[in-house]
């Protein structure tokens, strides 16, 4: 068959919508097979199709493609394994809620959360991380951060009016078709009572001077004086509400300006009868503190004392535990479980995985505790170099004899 030939069978496979999985062709125009989970492609697709292989042992495939097998992970130390690597699947190993293993990594890393617009079609578990999907038409999510499937789009009823249409990432909105924007007193009853049941629409009134204006020129009269009652009650009560905030935040200033006033007076009070502030007042006239000398006393001692240390943080208090997590994730940009992350030789990626969590703190330090050799004296270490020895202080107990001398 020429080239003409199969161009002309290609073009009426398209037309007729038979699609090529694959994408691939033989010479003769048949559309190239894909291989099946746990198998692999042993001869490429050409003049004859594709054959395939099953995946040997210690290698998978879990799904259908033109690719090879890939060799089955491990799950690491303290990390229980699920199922066992098969040819059609990968090593399973059971990670804590809200957790999945990273293979690429061989770690446990938090599960990703499908953004606004989107929708999960695979949770997150043992098959992997979070699959998310861009909402269909007919679906929606309004949720900036969630692990839930997209949701149905609501429909607006007979009494209702679309105001806006349904999109991925917002329900349909509706209004009330009875809802009275526009009044026309010329229906209220002989008795100055309104007819409700007729809707409310546009009036021609006349004007003060006696005078009609010319047809075809409509005017919009309120509802009733209630309506603008309601309006004017509303904004004074906003008013007052911005008031009484703009009061409650200058009440705040002006009672920390005090206080810090009060805490200069004191500390300068104490610096007058300290002998470190005398004596470095009387030489250079600068003054340092008793706190910034025992920071600065204890940093030292807690660097010295710690690569010592040989005990595991995974023996570590539980309290412990906690309060070296917490005082590392109100570090911030300066000194937090990042820059301490990078300290211990985790790489940017891996750190940017701890972040996806809500405790990016813990899991660094789960995953550290894991590893071999995780002492108090190698973190210890890792702290003293990104400044942090107030974390120091909550790893160490009084007994340890840190120096403050």
């Amino acid at each position: 068959m020429d080239v003409f030939g199969i161009c002309a069978l290609l073009l009426l496979k398209v037309t007729l919508g038979e699609a090529c999985d694959s994408g691939k062709f033989t010479t003769s125009g048949q559309c190239c097979s894909l291989c099946p989970a746990g198998f692999r492609v042993e001869a490429e697709c050409g003049k004859e199709d594709t054959k395939c292989a099953p995946c040997p042992q210690g290698t998978f495939s879990s799904s259908e493609g033109l690719s090879q097998c890939s060799p089955c992970s491990k799950c690491p130390a303290g990390i229980p394994t699920l199922a066992a690597c098969s040819a059609a699947q990968n090593t399973q190993c059971e990670c804590e809620d809200s957790f999945f293993f990273f293979d690429t990594y061989g770690m446990c890393a938090p599960c990703s959360q499908c953004s606004r617009g989107e929708g999960a079609v695979r949770e997150c578990g043992p098959r992997g991380d979070t699959l998310c999907k861009v909402c269909s038409p007919g679906t929606f999510s309004e949720e900036l951060r969630s692990t839930k499937p997209c949701q149905t789009c609501t429909k607006c009823s007979d009494s209702e009016v679309e105001i806006r249409a349904c999109m991925p990432n917002s329900d349909t909105l509706c209004m009330d078709k009875r809802l009275h924007i526009i009044s026309r007193p010329g229906l209220d009853g002989p008795e100055g009572t309104r007819d409700a049941s007729r809707s409310p629409s546009v009036e021609e009134v006349t004007d003060g001077a006696g005078a009609s204006p010319a047809p075809g020129s409509p005017k919009f009269t309120p509802q009733d004086e209630g309506g603008r009652s309601n309006i004017l009650i509303y904004v004074s009560v906003l008013a007052a509400v911005v008031l009484g905030l703009l009061l409650y935040v200058a009440y705040k200033c002006w009672r920390s300006c005090k206080q810090k006033r009060a805490l200069s007076k004191a500390r300068a009070a104490e610096l007058g009868t300290s002998p470190e502030g005398e004596k470095l007042q009387s030489d250079s006239g600068v003054f340092l503190d008793n706190h910034s000398l025992q920071d600065n006393q204890l940093s030292k001692g807690t660097k010295r004392d710690s690569k010592q240390d040989t005990r595991l943080y995974v023996n570590l208090p539980p309290h412990r535990q906690e309060e070296v997590e917490r005082l590392l994730q109100e570090g911030g940009g300066r000194g937090g479980w990042r820059q301490l992350g990078g300290a211990l030789g985790y790489e940017a990626e891996q750190l940017d995985l701890f972040g996806r969590g809500e405790a990016p703190a813990r899991t660094l330090l789960s995953s550290w505790a894991q590893s071999e050799g995780a002492t108090l004296g190698l973190l210890c270490s890792a702290l003293a170099r990104i400044e942090r020895p107030d974390v120091v202080t909550a790893l160490h107990c009084p007994a340890q004899g840190v120096s403050v001398v």
